[in-house]
């Protein structure tokens, strides 16, 4: 249901960007990341305050799937996937479950998105996960190949003059 990896193309990042930094480019750029995630998903907000018993918590990225009807969790990770992120979204999953969601909304889908994972070490933390998660890389493109491509504006004129037969 979700993809892997994500490609992303946040403005002036490198691989040593920290989890802040990559909010925020994706942000400046919110409706191309919103097509990079695909049909339905609506943004709600980014660093969401989730208070629980009087501790304050924040969500990375919070999404609401017009499809689906449920919230998305994304939790950023500038690192390589650990067990332990699986933890701490799984406690997101449960907050926003009891804070935002309705009768009438599914389950809360998490989704960890961090530089890299091991698909074993995926597989073991989430073979016993009860709430829906998933974990996904994201790949930067590389600052050379940003040069080299077309403006977004030129890539949809080319499109839009396509005489494309409708089935």
């Amino acid at each position: 249901m979700l993809k892997d990896p994500y490609i992303l193309q946040p403005a002036a990042l490198d691989e040593s960007a920290n989890e802040r930094a990559l909010e925020n480019a994706l942000l400046a750029r919110l409706k191309g990341f919103l097509i990079e995630l695909g049909s339905g998903f609506a943004f709600v907000g980014n660093q969401v305050r989730l208070e629980v018993d009087d501790e304050e918590f924040f969500l990375d990225l919070l999404f609401y799937h017009t499809r689906l009807h449920c919230y998305i969790v994304i939790d950023l990770k500038v690192v390589d996937f650990q067990p332990e992120f699986a933890g701490k979204m799984n406690f997101y999953q449960t907050a926003v479950d009891n804070v935002f969601k309705s009768d009438k909304d599914a389950p809360t889908i998490g989704l960890i998105l961090c530089r890299g994972k091991n698909k074993t070490i995926v597989e073991y933390t989430l073979r016993d996960v009860k709430s829906p998660m998933g974990v996904a890389e994201y790949r930067l493109l590389p600052p050379k190949l940003k040069t080299k491509l077309p403006p977004v504006s030129q890539l949809k004129d080319a499109v839009a003059s396509l005489d494309v037969p409708k089935s």
